[in-house]
């Protein structure tokens, strides 16, 4: 297995300009950057180097859309992508949200809040993984038939097939297993989830849950795990067990 460099990162724009911009500005600060143009190019990236973080552009040539190379992406691979836009839609973002963005920002953007985005997103990761070492988190968290390993960041369905969640969804999940029953409203989980870079874009997270139900739930448009609290938030409804390892 490759290891995953945590200061790699992949940039994925048609725009030769702007990939040489970010390129330039992000090695300047301390990260190194590949750059490549469309999607197959992105495949064989992927396909030799591990990276710590994707900046993903939604229009690309050929009738490539960023939105569908996201979809890819998430079959296979937790990286944190965040999504370049040329229209600031709410659409496209909460679409984008919905299949696994980490983030989204759109054109012309500041190089430092990009930048700022990018360290936000990576030090959540990281302080996530430092948290559970210091606190000795070795364990496997179970409810109806599911396991939540928390030292491995993996799912493992009633059926024993791993299921792939990205950094916010098993977050997220991880939130809703260690509060059983509690009514959560999406400031509380946007805090429990360190995920304040969204901006307070509380669709973000109603995307994340779309999510979430769509991975763990039988009936996704009829939740049992998860459920809506109509003007409050949500609460887990299943009963987890603590399983050291």
């Amino acid at each position: 297995m490759r290891t995953m460099e945590p200061d790699r990162i992949l940039v994925v724009d048609d725009d030769v300009r702007i990939r040489q911009m970010l390129v330039r500005y992000f090695e300047d600060n301390g990260f190194k950057v590949n750059a490549v143009a469309n999607g197959a190019a992105m495949r064989s990236e992927l396909a030799k180097n591990s990276y710590a973080a994707i900046f993903l552009d939604l229009v690309l040539p050929n009738g490539e859309n960023g939105l569908e190379l996201l979809r890819e992406l998430r079959s296979t691979s937790d990286v944190p992508v965040l999504m370049l836009t040329g229209q600031d839609d709410v659409t496209d973002k909460v679409v984008g949200l919905e299949i696994g963005a980490d983030d989204y920002i759109a054109k012309p953007f500041h190089l430092r809040e990009l930048l700022a985005r990018l360290r936000t997103i990576l030090r959540r990761r990281t302080s996530s993984d430092a948290t559970r070492a210091s606190n000795g988190e070795d364990e496997t968290l179970a409810f109806e038939g599911w396991c939540l390993d928390v030292s491995r960041r993996r799912l493992t369905s009633p059926q024993g097939d791993d299921v792939a969640l990205t950094t916010g969804e098993f977050d997220m999940l991880l939130v809703f297993v260690r509060n059983p029953g509690r009514v959560l409203s999406r400031d509380t989980l946007m805090d429990l989830t360190r995920n304040r870079n969204l901006e307070a874009f509380d669709r973000a997270i109603d995307a994340q849950i779309v999510r979430l139900r769509k991975k763990i739930e039988d009936d996704p448009k009829s939740p049992d795990l998860i459920q809506s609290v109509r003007g409050v938030g949500y609460v887990f409804t299943g009963r987890p067990e603590r399983t050291p390892k």
